[in-house]
């Protein structure tokens, strides 16, 4: 029997919290149940397995993630929206980056589509990308580049992997700018 209070929110809050602090990779149903003083087959009772759990945790830091950017987007639109829609995703890489690593998880879109956070993300990012003129599929591509790109500097940032002595925090508004003039002069389809 599981210990009393012991929740599926609990446990995935609990991830989370692992996650942030000795990484994704660390985050198992053996260690959470240590964290809360039970056996490992007592957590069986709240989550299927350790693919259930980081998909919950997924979501929950996906919900995390776009709530934070919903409040810094806010009545902003065209280039400010896009530097606050950026500068909140980093932030939050940053800040929690057990959390973030889990936002790359890939989920099944059928849960994806079912979930209303995730459904506010495609929301949110489409709504500021209709600012630049785009429609399908051209939003989708733009989503595709400005995720990969914010993606990659953040990970490269967390690694300490930027060694120039230029400010990195300068570059990431290079970039942003640079994101926002390619989305301002999207390139034309060839016509069929």
């Amino acid at each position: 029997m599981a210990r009393a209070g012991l929740t599926v929110d609990r446990l995935v809050a609990a991830a989370a919290d692992l996650a942030d602090e000795a990484g994704l990779d660390h985050v198992t149903l053996s260690a959470l149940a240590r964290r809360f003083g039970v056996k490992d087959a007592s957590l069986y009772s709240h989550v299927r397995n350790l693919q259930d759990l980081r998909t919950r945790l997924a979501l929950l830091a996906g919900g995390e993630l776009i709530d934070h950017i919903a409040q810094a987007v806010a009545g902003r639109a065209g280039k400010d929206a896009l530097a606050a829609f950026a500068g909140a995703y980093r932030e939050y890489a940053l800040a929690h980056p057990g959390r973030y690593a889990a936002t790359q998880i890939r989920v099944d879109q059928d849960l994806v589509a079912d979930t209303p956070a995730m459904r506010r993300t495609a929301d949110i990012t489409y709504g500021m990308l209709r600012a630049y003129g785009l429609g399908e599929p051209d939003l989708t591509d733009a989503v595709r580049l400005l995720r990969s790109s914010f993606h990659g500097f953040c990970a490269l940032e967390a690694a300490g992997a930027f060694g120039a002595p230029r400010e990195v925090q300068a570059s990431w508004e290079r970039a942003v700018e640079a994101l926002h003039i390619a989305l301002a002069h999207w390139p034309a389809r060839p016509a069929a």
